[in-house]
């Protein structure tokens, strides 16, 4: 029964090449849709535009089975899908601190002018403000009086870096949809996730938007609570990572968004806080914590760059600073809002020189850090360095030797540490100036440093 309804994705950017090749691994024929025929091509044959693990393989898997197939063309989405997926960017207007839907508006108008009096069941996966589905589904019966759709929305909830095991294996799937046969056809394409006792809420269009927004800004929330609470633990001289455990063992508050770094960034985040806290305020219902929220996460950059700079002891024009990190967190070549763009442009505008080493982000981001020297691994970047900052959480950073960075050094080594990889203890024993965030700094003995057995 599933292999009778045909889906189209429009968009193969990072939720829509997600979902397109799931579903095709749910048993259904998947086609693609997106304007860029350099990404066509390049996923035609057989690599991805975006660094997502297991992506890539479950593409190939599903193309060579014949399930899933790539396409530029919007007239073949419309002719050979039953169920349309809208899976296109909504960036934000960075001028005026708004969602930008030209993206959606633009499929909408497009698709208009294609669709007929067969019935055609449209799904929003794009993260829209709330009211957007139904303004969609009123434009294409404004420009077309013969269409016969019913818009559904369905908003992800995808990490980057685990996105297959999260559609896989969620925690709840989201469905805002008015008519009962358009959330039988639901039931059918989520049908292997419902068979797991995967919970599934239907609602109305209006609540599953709000969803989305209400569920990112609250785990922005706790991030930018535990990054502000870890500088006061500085201050008191308390362990902020012990602070995160005690308090994620209360089951109300759990563990996870407890973890302190650099500030939150990628593509969710800070577009979603800012959408829902410019549509509270046109509607005069201002959401103050979200707005304190942002300006928390604004704040928490500079406040790592002047962190950076005093443990470089005060300046660091002419330093040579070996930084560890791009991507807005491990597992991902997303640097969208990344915290550690902003914060290597803050050590540039100091006048430090800049070298820079991610395992997976390189050459995209040249436009963006055209100043930096990229490195081709981390004993590189290190070398002949004043300091390191480690600004991204690669398993490859845990595990560097820590004996062979201070061989790289010509004194004693400084590491700047702002995702807290290691202890401060033991690298007191080694001899190594080390900065982690929300914990004191470790002294040792001369005794204890010389009895060390590395």
């Amino acid at each position: 029964m599933t292999k009778k309804i045909n889906i189209g994705v429009i968009g193969a950017g990072y939720v829509g090449l997600v979902s397109a090749a799931s579903f095709a691994e749910f048993g259904f024929n998947v086609l693609c849709m997106d304007k860029d025929e350099q990404k066509l091509s390049a996923l035609q044959a057989g690599k991805t535009p975006i660094y997502e693990p297991g992506l890539e393989n479950l593409i190939n898997k599903n193309s060579v089975e014949k399930r899933l197939q790539f396409t530029s063309s919007l007239k073949d989405i419309v002719q050979r899908s039953d169920v349309i997926f809208v899976a296109v960017g909504t960036p934000t207007c960075m001028i005026e601190r708004r969602p930008d839907l030209r993206y959606v508006t633009e499929v909408a108008k497009e698709l208009a002018p294609l669709l007929s009096a067969d019935r055609k069941v449209i799904v929003l996966k794009s993260t829209v403000p709330v009211g957007s589905c139904r303004h969609f589904a009123n434009l294409i019966r404004t420009l077309n009086e013969r269409v016969n759709i019913e818009v559904v929305s369905n908003p992800e909830f995808l990490r980057e870096g685990s996105a297959l095991y999260d559609f896989f294996n969620p925690d709840r799937i989201i469905i805002g949809v008015e008519q009962e046969c358009s959330q039988k056809i639901m039931d059918i394409l989520y049908e292997p996730l419902i068979h797991k006792e995967i919970p599934v809420l239907y609602t109305d269009l209006e609540t599953s938007e709000m969803i989305k927004y209400a569920s990112n800004s609250f785990l922005a929330t706790k991030i930018a609570f535990i990054n502000e609470l870890s500088d006061f633990c500085e201050t008191m001289g308390a362990d902020i990572e012990k602070i995160a455990l005690g308090m994620g063992l209360d089951k109300r508050i759990g563990e996870k968004y407890l973890q302190v770094g650099p500030g939150y960034g990628g593509s969710c985040f800070p577009k979603d806080t800012i959408a829902l806290a410019y549509q509270a305020k046109i509607v005069d219902n201002p959401l103050t914590i979200i707005e304190t929220v942002i300006a928390s996460n604004e704040n928490r950059k500079q406040k790592m760059i002047e962190k950076i700079i005093l443990a470089c002891g005060g300046s660091v024009s002419g330093k040579k600073l070996a930084v560890l990190g791009v991507a807005f967190k491990a597992n991902t070549d997303d640097i969208r809002d990344s915290a550690a763009v902003t914060i290597i442009q803050g050590l540039m505008e100091n006048k430090a020189e800049v070298t820079v080493y991610d395992p997976v982000v390189k050459n995209k981001s040249k436009e963006i850090l055209p100043k930096v020297i990229w490195a081709e691994g981390c004993y590189s970047a290190i070398e002949g360095a004043d300091a390191i900052v480690i600004l991204t959480e690669w398993q490859e950073f845990k595990d560097l030797d820590l004996q062979k960075v201070k061989e790289q050094f010509n004194s004693k080594p400084i590491i700047i540490d702002l995702r807290n990889l290691y202890d401060p203890k033991r690298m007191a024993l080694m001899g190594i100036d080390y900065y982690s965030v929300g914990r004191k700094p470790s002294f040792v003995s001369y005794v204890e440093r010389e009895v060390l057995i590395l």
